[in-house]
C-alpha cells in the first residue's frame, strides 16, 4: 500500500511523494488522515529555512525525523482507524484519533502513540489539539492573577487561543496586539477588552489608556510574547508595570532580539519568563503530567470551539499553495489545513 507524504527538500520547496507502507505490526493501528493542521510558527521557520538544524527535529515527537532536508514535519493530524493488527483490540476499529505525526495520507502507530479523539467532537475541532496544549501550558507557567493588566502580542492561532482561555479570567483588562485586522476582530470576539495595532506609533500611550488600574499601576502586569517577531519582545518590555512578569512563548529560530535591557527593565525588576510546551516546568511536575494537561486541553476544545478559525482548507496536492498563502498573504489567514 502506498501513502502521500509532504517532504520539506529545501528552503521554500516542497514535494509531494509516493512511499510504501510497512507491514502493520501486530501491535498497530493504520489510520486514514481526514485532516491535519499547519502550525505557521514552527513550519514557517522550516519552510523559510531560520530553524536552527540542532532543533528541526523535536526529541519528543518520535514521528520526525532527525532534522535537516529532506523532512517530513507537521504534528497535528486526526485520523481514522482503518486497519489493526492481530493483538488490538477491536474496540479501536474505525475509532477517531488524534496523533502528533506529519502531514502524510497516513500512518501507523501504537494505541498508546494516537489520543481517542473525545465522542462528538468534530475532527477539524480535535486537530487544534497541540495548539491548545501550548496555550495552556503557557497559561499555566504564566499564573494570572485577579484584577491583572495582561496583554498577549501576537494574534495568529497560539495567540488566540491563549486570549479564549484568558478571556475566562476575572481580569481587570486583557489587550491584545496583531498587525492583521482579521486577526484583531478574531481577538474580541473571543474576549479581548481591546485589540491594538502593534504599528501605531503612539502604542505605549494606547495601551495606557486602555489600562483601568494605570493611575495606580501604569503598566501591564502580565504580557505574553506569541508574535514570532523578535521585535515585539521589546516593545513588551517597555510598556511592562514594576515587577512585570513576561512570558516569551515565541519561537525565534536563527532571528536574534535586539532588547533594550537599560534602566526601565532593572529598575522595575521584571521577570522574562521562558515556556515551551514540549515538557512541564519544573513546578508543576509534582502534581501535573502530560496527559493531565492535555485532558485540560481537551476540555479547553470543547469549551471554545476553535474549528471558525479555519480561514483555509486545502487539499495536500496543493500544499505549496498554502505555504505560499502563509508566506506571503498572511493577513488573510488565521488557521489553514490540508483535508485528505
Amino acid at each position: 500500500m502506498q501513502r502521500h507524504a509532504l517532504f520539506f527538500t529545501a528552503p521554500y520547496q516542497l514535494e509531494l511523494r509516493q512511499e510504501p507502507l510497512p507491514p502493520l505490526p501486530a501491535d498497530g493501528l493504520l489510520v486514514q488522515t481526514v485532516v491535519s493542521a499547519i502550525s505557521p510558527g514552527t513550519e514557517m521557520l522550516l519552510y523559510r529555512g531560520q530553524m536552527p538544524a540542532a532543533l528541526m527535529a523535536d526529541a519528543t515527537i518520535a514521528a520526525l525525523g532527525e532534522g535537516g532536508y529532506p523532512q517530513k514535519y507537521g504534528y497535528a493530524a486526526v485520523g481514522r482507524v482503518v486497519e489493526m493488527g492481530k493483538l488490538v483490540d477491536n474496540a479501536w476499529r474505525d475509532r477517531l484519533v488524534f496523533a502528533f505525526q506529519p502531514h502524510q495520507s497516513h500512518f501507523m502507530a501504537r494505541p498508546d502513540e494516537v489520543l481517542p479523539v473525545p465522542n462528538g467532537m468534530l475532527p477539524e475541532t480535535a486537530v487544534f489539539l497541540p495548539n491548545m496544549e501550548t496555550a495552556v501550558s503557557f497559561v499555566m507557567d504564566a499564573q494570572p492573577g485577579i484584577g491583572e493588566q495582561v496583554a498577549v502580542f501576537g494574534q495568529g492561532i497560539v495567540g488566540l487561543l491563549t486570549t479564549s482561555l484568558l478571556a475566562q479570567l476575572p481580569l481587570a483588562c486583557l489587550l491584545t496586539l496583531d498587525g492583521y485586522l482579521l486577526r484583531r476582530d478574531w481577538s474580541q470576539k473571543l474576549g479581548a477588552s481591546a485589540s491594538l495595532d502593534p504599528s501605531s506609533p503612539d502604542l505605549p500611550d494606547q495601551i495606557l489608556a486602555n489600562l483601568p488600574h494605570a493611575s495606580h499601576h501604569p503598566g501591564l502586569d502580565l504580557a505574553f510574547e506569541l508574535s514570532g517577531n523578535p521585535a515585539a519582545l521589546d516593545t513588551a518590555i517597555g510598556v511592562m508595570g514594576f515587577n512585570g512578569r513576561l512570558l516569551v512563548g515565541s519561537w525565534y529560530g536563527r532571528k536574534r532580539a535586539n532588547l533594550d535591557l537599560g534602566g526601565h527593565f532593572h529598575r522595575s525588576q521584571l521577570q522574562l519568563i521562558s515556556s515551551q510546551v514540549s515538557h512541564l516546568a519544573p513546578r508543576w511536575q509534582g502534581r501535573w503530567s502530560k496527559k493531565r494537561r492535555l485532558a485540560v486541553a481537551w476540555a479547553m476544545l470543547q469549551t471554545v470551539q476553535p474549528q471558525p478559525l479555519i480561514t483555509h482548507r486545502f487539499p495536500l496536492a496543493q500544499a505549496a499553495n498554502a505555504y505560499e498563502l502563509i508566506d506571503l498573504r498572511p493577513e488573510t489567514a488565521v488557521q489553514v489545513v490540508f483535508t485528505f
